[in-house]
């Protein structure tokens, strides 16, 4: 599942990829841009914004790209065979003269004018992985809302930016907090520690192949993806259940033992909340 740490590890492929060399073949495959060529264009740079990637080209043209659940770029050397995926989930491919990039299944793509970017990531909180990292503001955004149950304001990408379904849960289990607690519920001790914690988590994860919350070998993750199995901690049977407004499925695992807080109870639907919705 593509989240901060995934995306910073993408953004770096693409940039070693390409960055610094001239593009000898484009092909956006998207409607809006199917006649748009941006061969003869130097890659500049390739840069992770939260959950985007920012591909940034000679002439103050911007391609940028979003993975949501299923997106991914792969790069291939010419005499590699491409594995991503069937042809028709191809959206774009970059080549230079010895690289290829090749996006499947991207449900953002857009080429934008670089001075534009803020239209794009503008609306985003501090980037956990980012220059522009500050505690201090991401826990006031947090805090703007002290009824929101703190698992939907961590996914908030306007709050902080850079966390996802996986952390999510992680974070909540490792604060030992249920992700239904209020966020103005949370101790003060504890939320003092959440933005370092998770910015911990995603510097940990960012150089890693497969994501680890346990530092241990084996089981990479404490709670998420392991329900009905036992807690790594004290044996009780990790629950799972939606969390949200429902336009979309965000399994949440938690620890009814070592996380405290309101929770679903079992057999129960999911609540529904209807807020302004969460932007990517």
């Amino acid at each position: 599942m593509p989240e901060g740490d995934t995306i910073w590890q993408a953004a770096r492929r693409l940039h070693d990829a390409l960055a610094g060399k001239l593009l000898t073949r484009s092909d956006l495959r998207v409607p809006k841009y199917a006649t748009a060529d941006l061969t003869g264009r130097t890659v500049l740079d390739v840069i992770a914004r939260g959950k985007h990637l920012l591909t940034r080209l000679e002439g103050g043209l911007t391609l940028h790209s979003h993975l949501r659940m299923d997106g991914a770029w792969k790069v291939y050397t010419n005499d590699q065979r491409w594995t991503g995926g069937p042809e028709h989930q191809i959206r774009a491919i970059l080549g230079a003269h010895d690289r290829t990039a090749v996006g499947y299944r991207l449900p953002v793509l857009e080429l934008l004018r670089t001075a534009d970017e803020q239209q794009v990531v503008g609306h985003l909180g501090p980037d956990l992985l980012g220059a522009d990292w500050n505690a201090e503001r991401a826990l006031a955004r947090l805090a703007a809302d002290p009824d929101r149950p703190l698992g939907e304001a961590l996914l908030d990408q306007r709050n902080l930016a850079g966390i996802g379904n996986v952390y999510k849960s992680e974070l909540c289990f490792l604060l030992g907090v249920t992700p239904w607690l209020p966020v103005g519920s949370l101790p003060a001790d504890r939320t003092a520690k959440l933005p370092v914690l998770a910015k911990k988590l995603l510097e940990a994860n960012r150089d890693r192949p497969v994501r680890n919350t346990t530092g241990r070998r084996g089981p990479d993750l404490f709670v998420y993806g392991r329900a009905p199995r036992p807690c790594l901690r004290c044996g009780t049977r990790i629950r799972v259940a939606d969390q949200g407004d429902g336009s979309r499925e965000r399994p949440t695992y938690w620890c009814p033992a070592c996380q405290t807080g309101p929770a679903p109870t079992p057999g129960s639907p999911p609540t529904l909340r209807f807020r302004s919705r969460m932007l990517p």
